[in-house]
Protein backbone atom coordinates (compact mmCIF):
# COMPACT_ATOMS: atom_id res chain seq x y z
CA UNK A 1 0.00 0.00 0.00
CA UNK A 2 2.69 2.54 0.98
CA UNK A 3 4.71 1.50 -2.06
CA UNK A 4 1.80 2.21 -4.39
CA UNK A 5 1.20 5.60 -2.77
CA UNK A 6 4.87 6.51 -3.26
CA UNK A 7 4.82 5.24 -6.86
CA UNK A 8 1.77 7.43 -7.44
CA UNK A 9 3.60 10.39 -5.92
CA UNK A 10 6.61 9.84 -8.20
CA UNK A 11 4.25 9.64 -11.19
CA UNK A 12 2.59 12.91 -10.15
CA UNK A 13 5.98 14.59 -9.75
CA UNK A 14 6.84 13.53 -13.30
CA UNK A 15 3.51 14.71 -14.68
CA UNK A 16 4.25 18.10 -13.12
CA UNK A 17 7.74 18.05 -14.66
CA UNK A 18 6.12 17.31 -18.04
CA UNK A 19 3.89 20.37 -17.57
CA UNK A 20 6.85 22.54 -16.57
CA UNK A 21 9.02 21.40 -19.47
CA UNK A 22 6.40 21.27 -22.21
CA UNK A 23 4.10 24.15 -21.28
CA UNK A 24 5.77 26.49 -18.80
CA UNK A 25 9.43 26.34 -19.92
CA UNK A 26 9.40 29.80 -21.52
CA UNK A 27 7.38 31.52 -18.78
CA UNK A 28 8.45 33.20 -15.54
CA UNK A 29 7.34 30.12 -13.61
CA UNK A 30 9.44 27.84 -15.81
CA UNK A 31 12.39 30.22 -15.57
CA UNK A 32 12.17 30.12 -11.78
CA UNK A 33 11.72 26.34 -11.56
CA UNK A 34 14.78 25.63 -13.68
CA UNK A 35 16.88 28.74 -13.02
CA UNK A 36 16.65 29.87 -16.64
CA UNK A 37 17.35 33.17 -18.33
CA UNK A 38 14.59 34.17 -20.80
CA UNK A 39 16.89 34.07 -23.85
CA UNK A 40 18.08 30.57 -23.05
CA UNK A 41 14.52 29.39 -22.35
CA UNK A 42 13.34 30.66 -25.74
CA UNK A 43 16.29 29.08 -27.54
CA UNK A 44 15.91 25.71 -25.81
CA UNK A 45 12.12 25.43 -25.78
CA UNK A 46 11.93 22.56 -28.28
CA UNK A 47 14.65 20.63 -26.43
CA UNK A 48 12.73 21.08 -23.17
CA UNK A 49 9.54 19.79 -24.80
CA UNK A 50 11.42 16.70 -25.96
CA UNK A 51 12.76 16.22 -22.43
CA UNK A 52 9.24 16.65 -21.07
CA UNK A 53 8.00 13.91 -23.35
CA UNK A 54 10.55 11.49 -21.89
CA UNK A 55 9.41 12.40 -18.38
CA UNK A 56 5.88 11.72 -19.56
CA UNK A 57 6.90 8.21 -20.59
CA UNK A 58 8.33 7.63 -17.10
CA UNK A 59 5.06 8.78 -15.53
CA UNK A 60 3.04 6.62 -17.95
CA UNK A 61 5.12 3.56 -17.07
CA UNK A 62 4.59 4.11 -13.36
CA UNK A 63 0.84 4.60 -13.85
CA UNK A 64 0.74 1.46 -16.01
CA UNK A 65 2.50 -0.48 -13.25
CA UNK A 66 -0.07 0.73 -10.73
CA UNK A 67 -2.94 -0.08 -13.06
CA UNK A 68 -1.69 -3.66 -13.44
CA UNK A 69 -1.99 -4.18 -9.68
CA UNK A 70 -0.02 -7.14 -8.33
CA UNK A 71 0.95 -8.08 -11.89
CA UNK A 72 2.66 -4.70 -12.29
CA UNK A 73 5.37 -5.29 -9.69
CA UNK A 74 8.18 -5.67 -12.25
CA UNK A 75 6.90 -2.73 -14.29
CA UNK A 76 6.93 -0.49 -11.21
CA UNK A 77 10.44 -1.67 -10.27
CA UNK A 78 11.74 -1.07 -13.81
CA UNK A 79 10.31 2.43 -14.14
CA UNK A 80 11.39 3.44 -10.63
CA UNK A 81 14.92 2.33 -11.50
CA UNK A 82 14.73 4.40 -14.69
CA UNK A 83 13.61 7.45 -12.71
CA UNK A 84 16.33 6.97 -10.09
CA UNK A 85 19.07 6.57 -12.72
CA UNK A 86 17.82 9.57 -14.70
CA UNK A 87 17.80 11.56 -11.46
CA UNK A 88 21.37 10.54 -10.66
CA UNK A 89 22.49 11.56 -14.14
CA UNK A 90 20.61 14.85 -13.83
CA UNK A 91 22.18 15.52 -10.45
CA UNK A 92 25.65 14.89 -11.89
CA UNK A 93 25.13 16.97 -15.04
CA UNK A 94 22.58 19.66 -14.15
CA UNK A 95 22.43 20.13 -10.40
CA UNK A 96 21.70 18.63 -7.01
CA UNK A 97 18.09 19.76 -7.04
CA UNK A 98 17.38 16.84 -9.40
CA UNK A 99 18.67 14.45 -6.76
CA UNK A 100 16.13 15.75 -4.23
CA UNK A 101 13.18 16.14 -6.58
CA UNK A 102 13.62 13.00 -8.66
CA UNK A 103 16.04 10.46 -7.21
CA UNK A 104 15.11 10.51 -3.53
CA UNK A 105 11.35 9.95 -4.09
CA UNK A 106 12.09 7.20 -6.62
CA UNK A 107 14.49 5.40 -4.28
CA UNK A 108 12.02 5.63 -1.38
CA UNK A 109 9.24 4.26 -3.59
CA UNK A 110 11.56 1.54 -4.90
CA UNK A 111 12.43 0.45 -1.37
CA UNK A 112 8.76 0.40 -0.34
CA UNK A 113 7.67 -1.58 -3.42
CA UNK A 114 10.56 -4.01 -3.09
CA UNK A 115 9.82 -4.53 0.62
CA UNK A 116 6.16 -5.14 -0.14
CA UNK A 117 4.90 -2.24 1.97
Amino acid sequence: MLGNVLVGLVALIHLYIVYLEMVLWDTPRGHKAFGLKPDFARASKSLAANQGLYNGFLAAGLIWGLWLGDNGYQVRIFFLLCVAIAGLFGAATVGRKTLIVQTVPAVLALAAVWAGW
